[in-house]
């Protein structure tokens, strides 16, 4: 069973336009709270980063908050969390929401959301942690995500080893379930010592 006392969450800075992906966000932050769990996020305070940041805080739980120097500005920035890290670029802030979590989870989100959720997913593929990544789909969000997925298995590009890597569920308290019981089993091929 894995222990998950800091997870990261990645998620959209707007608040977009379905209210069950604002509603699932404080929910998820209400279960942080209530379970210790400490959340490790972009530190902004807008959009849906806001809303699970304060719904933790809320509740008297925990948020340390990771945020790249030029994205520092005061109508973005949360400045009531529990921690705030300042780093250099968007490359050292990735690697060090990877080094402070036990696990990750991808809400809602736009471009920068997917392409946190790629890159840590990759990491976890290539054998550079071996943290559970949880994918909430709230309101089918991320459904046509999935077939993406796949048709990238259909088509030969993704192993249905890797694929399995993500962990989806539509409910906040299963999928934190699904991540506390997640085992990695597969060796990277790239890391094979047989290989010339």
């Amino acid at each position: 069973m894995n222990q998950l006392n800091k997870i990261c969450v990645f998620c959209g800075s707007n608040d977009g336009n379905d209210l069950a992906i604002t509603d699932t966000a404080k929910k998820l932050g209400e279960i942080f709270a209530k379970r210790n769990i400490t959340l490790v996020y972009g530190a902004a305070k807008i959009g849906v980063m806001g809303t699970i940041a304060k719904s933790v805080l809320k509740n008297n739980g925990k948020v340390i908050g990771i945020i790249p120097n030029f994205l520092k500005k005061k109508e973005v920035v949360h400045l009531g969390l529990t921690e705030l890290i300042t780093t250099q670029n968007m490359h050292e802030r990735k690697l060090k929401m990877q080094e402070e979590s036990d696990g990750f989870i991808a809400l809602p989100g736009g471009m920068g959301t997917l392409e946190e959720l790629f890159e840590i997913i990759t990491w976890l593929q290539l054998g550079l942690h071996q943290k559970p990544i949880g994918l909430l789909n709230i309101n089918g969000f991320y459904n046509d995500l999935i077939k993406m997925l796949e048709t990238m298995v259909r088509k030969g590009f993704l192993s249905m080893d890797n694929y399995s890597l993500l962990l989806v569920d539509s409910n906040p308290e299963q999928l934190l379930k699904k991540m506390e019981e997640f085992k990695i089993t597969l060796r990277p091929k790239w890391l094979n010592s047989d290989r010339t």
